[in-house]
This record gives structure tokens, sequence and C-alpha cells, in this order.
């Protein structure tokens, strides 16, 4: 009876040591799957680390007159020009241009609209102009030409 239960026992080793061999071999491949997702999580913080970098180096470029805070959230000082919008919701230095370029007898260029709000016309001066000049046509209220010279949309 002894010998009836040694081979008993060899199959029950036997089979546990399969059983151990798989879940070993799949702990192997879990383990594997778990270590390339690390990889990829590691790939991604760097890629959004360079994102948030840049989104930085960006909003640090944007001139200060671009943007605003009300209630504590960033606004444009600028909007986007929507149907029935009124001038009166742009800021008073934008509103100066504005009023330059439709008292025009036509498409004014950069050096025209410093001339009529009796600014200087030196390249400093008149480029901070033009980025003014070219936000409001971004935002839809003037347009500007082929030609470089901007006019109302109106």
């Amino acid at each position: 009876m002894a010998q009836d239960a040694e081979p008993d026992l060899r199959e029950l080793i036997t089979a546990r040591r399969a059983e151990l061999e798989l879940q070993a071999e799949k702990l192997s491949q879990q383990l594997q799957e778990v270590r390339e997702e690390l990889e990829e999580l590691a790939v991604a913080e760097r890629v959004a680390r360079r994102l948030a970098e840049q989104l930085r180096v960006e909003r640090e470029a944007v001139p200060a007159q671009a943007a605003g805070q009300v209630a504590g959230r960033p606004v444009l000082l600028v909007p986007p020009r929507e149907r029935g919008m009124d001038e009166a919701v742009l800021p008073a230095d934008y509103q100066r241009i504005m009023d330059v370029v439709r008292r025009a007898e036509g498409p004014v260029m950069v050096k025209q609209v410093c001339a009529g709000l009796g600014m200087s016309t030196e390249p400093a001066r008149s480029e901070a102009m033009r980025a003014k000049l070219n936000r409001l046509a971004e935002r839809g209220w003037l347009r500007k030409l082929a030609d470089g010279k901007f006019t109302t949309t109106l």
C-alpha cells in the first residue's frame, strides 16, 4: 500500500509543479507587460513635461496686452468679433485704432495709424502697432489686405 501512495504523491507533486511553472510563466509575462507600460509612461511624462515647458514659454512670450484676467480666469482683451458685437468691448487703445482706420479714406498703412494717433513712426513703435493691427485682423475687427494695409470689415 505504501507503493500505491508513492505514485499518487509523485503525480500530485508533478501536477503541482506544472501549475506553478504555468503560474510563473504567466507572472513573467505580466511582469514584462508592466515593465513595458512603465517605459511608455516614462516617455509620456517626458513628452508632457516638454509640452508644459513649451506652453509656459509661449505664455511668457505673449504680450501683456493680449490677455487679462476676469474673476481669476484668463480672457482675451481683444475678443474675436461676433455678429452684433460693439467696439466698446475693446480696450481703449484698440478703440482709438479702430477709429483712425474707420475715419481713413481707404485702406491704411501702419505708419498712417501711428501718425493718426500722434505716435512716433520709428520701427519699434510701428512694429508694436503692426502687432495690434494684426491682432485686430486675426480676431475679425479689421481686414488685412494682401499689400499689408488694413481696413474696417464693416
